[in-house]
């Protein structure tokens, strides 16, 4: 008797769901209406090409609010910023005689081709494009961004390890090194009065900019100077 009276109560249950209720049609519409304009324009101004899908949360059918009106019901974006994952929409009615205010929570997913690497690499190494691949995936769930364009990241070196098909983002490259540890390199001191060039050893790898220690190959001194270029680095007179 007990397993019948739990079958009718869910029979009821979900055929109270299985009911159309004009509140909740309204409801679902006026979100997926706006969230569809919402992402469109967001897509124009950024010129991604993507592809979305909306989801609306399911809303509990015991809402007991009057239909809004037609074109009384407004709806603005409560967070976040861009309409893009997890999203709230703020949905109130501001007719003469029916009015109400509620949030509505939604999903927004974006799929647009990102950078992926095709295979583990390890810490420093050095990326090529055989390493990389474009694939479709969710942006919307990237947190910590991602690239579009292969070129991003070809040349590039890793910062960590990581996996094969992982996303790669910007905070996982650092240039590759133009001076590596044990290059012969020119060393130049100038001012307005003098220039000075002589021979050197690099005593340390890096980048445009980067301030390294160069032992001088004449006098054995080690002094920091500035990389300028390949096999090219500068110090302060």
């Amino acid at each position: 008797m007990r397993f019948l009276n739990i079958c009718a109560a869910l029979a009821i249950f979900f055929s109270a769901n299985a009911t159309a209720n004009p509140l909740i049609e309204q409801l679902i519409g006026a979100t997926t209406a706006f969230l569809e304009k919402e992402i469109e324009q967001h897509l124009d101004q950024s010129s991604r090409d993507a592809r979305h899908s909306i989801s609306v949360n399911r809303l509990d059918s015991r809402l007991r609010l009057t239909p809004c009106p037609e074109n009384s019901l407004r709806a603005t974006l409560e967070s976040p910023a861009v309409p893009v994952g997890r999203v709230t929409v703020r949905l109130a009615c501001e007719s003469e005689h029916v009015r109400w205010r509620l949030f509505v929570p939604a999903e927004v997913n974006l799929y647009q081709p990102v950078v992926v690497v095709t295979r583990a690499l390890g810490r420093h190494d050095a990326i090529n494009a055989e390493d990389l691949t474009l694939l479709e995936r969710d942006v919307g769930q990237l947190n910590g961004g991602y690239l579009t364009e292969l070129d991003q990241a070809i040349g590039m070196r890793t910062r960590r390890s990581m996996r094969e098909d992982t996303v790669l983002n910007p905070n996982h490259l650092e240039l590759d090194e133009i001076v590596k540890r044990g290059d012969r390199v020119i060393i130049s001191a100038a001012n307005s009065q003098i220039s000075v060039r002589m021979p050197g050893e690099a005593l340390e790898g890096g980048v445009i900019d980067s301030q390294i220690r160069v032992r001088n190959s004449r006098s054995g001194r080690t002094v920091t100077a500035r990389i300028t270029a390949p096999g090219q680095v500068e110090v302060a007179l």
